[in-house]
């Protein structure tokens, strides 16, 4: 693949008490033929995470078409699984109309650092502020998921519902930091709202891996491509997109080398590249991912030249 990169398209312009920096994690949620309008966490002074919204057209110069002032998803009342932050991941849209937000919640912890499970929320359109359905996880923990369920990814295919996700239950020392340790974990449902049994291992760590994140799948003529984040050691904990392909979104090939989008040489995106999302976008595939410090300055594009 050849991509283009385009450099930041969104950095923040409106500040209140709750959105004081960053744009982690961009989400498309809704792409017409002149705008594409993300969800991302914008953050407290306090490093606290709430869902943002913002339509961009992102092909102009001054990309911001509107910011949404209050959070669409705060965080959980204290005592929950998201009380110290929430993440969007995907959404998906029923039949109904109704949207559905799956989203990764932070619960700070004594003797590990945090732990991330997954919710849901719902709304009946584009201008209202999601409700959670639960207010407890969709993913919480079992055996061999204990401290982590996140990054949730929701495909329908017919009447089925198709997750991708990461979990694990183990943190290790890298470069003198503690880490979470998470793999690729798959499940399926008749029920976006409800997910059981145990996900099945569908990406494995490779050996200088010790984590993935926010796992991203496109569906192309009849073939599954798979965007993620992959923590290494060779680079200290510090992101780098992967990415992998597969005939039945389950038994994936890792690609890494074939996706050639990595860090710049200097910028907002010099130290890390992580969280993509791939969407085509007037006849182009456009790719938006955030940089150094998880997106603190914002998030960038690129645009596919080369397939």
């Amino acid at each position: 693949m050849k991509w283009r990169k385009l450099g930041l398209i969104y950095q923040p312009t409106f500040q209140s008490s709750l959105f004081e920096h960053s744009a982690m994690v961009p989400t498309p949620i809704a792409v017409t033929d002149d705008s594409i309008t993300f969800l991302v966490t914008r953050c407290s002074k306090d490093g606290i995470g709430r869902a943002a919204q913002v339509t961009l057209a992102p092909e102009r110069t001054s990309p911001i078409l509107s910011e949404v002032p209050e959070p669409v998803l705060d965080i959980g009342r204290p005592g929950m699984f998201d009380d110290n932050g929430v993440v969007p991941c995907c959404q998906i849209s029923l039949p109904s109309g109704q949207q559905i937000l799956y989203y990764v919640g932070f619960e700070l912890s004594t003797k590990i650092r945090y732990r991330l499970f997954s919710g849901a929320a719902v709304r009946e359109n584009g201008s209202d502020p999601f409700v959670r359905k639960y207010e407890t996880p969709i993913l919480d923990r079992r055996p061999g998921e204990a401290f982590f369920r996140g990054g949730p990814f929701v495909l329908q295919e017919g009447n089925l519902f198709r997750m991708w996700y990461v979990a694990g239950d183990e943190w290790i020392e890298v470069g003198g930091h503690s880490k979470p340790v998470y793999e690729l974990r798959y499940l399926e449902s008749s029920d976006p709202l409800s997910w059981n049994g145990p996900g099945q291992v569908c990406l494995r760590l490779g050996p200088d891996d010790h984590g993935f994140g926010r796992p991203w799948i496109v569906k192309s003529d009849g073939r599954y491509q798979l965007f993620f984040s992959r923590r290494s050691l060779k680079h200290q904990g510090a992101y780098r997109l992967g990415y992998a392909e597969s005939d039945n979104g389950i038994d994936w090939h890792r690609k890494d080398s074939e996706l050639n989008l990595d860090v710049s040489e200097a910028g907002w995106d010099s130290q890390a590249i992580m969280y993509s999302a791939v969407v085509k976008y007037q006849n182009q595939t456009w790719c938006f991912y955030n940089g150094n410090e998880f997106g603190r300055e914002g998030f960038g594009a690129a645009v596919l030249e080369e397939p």
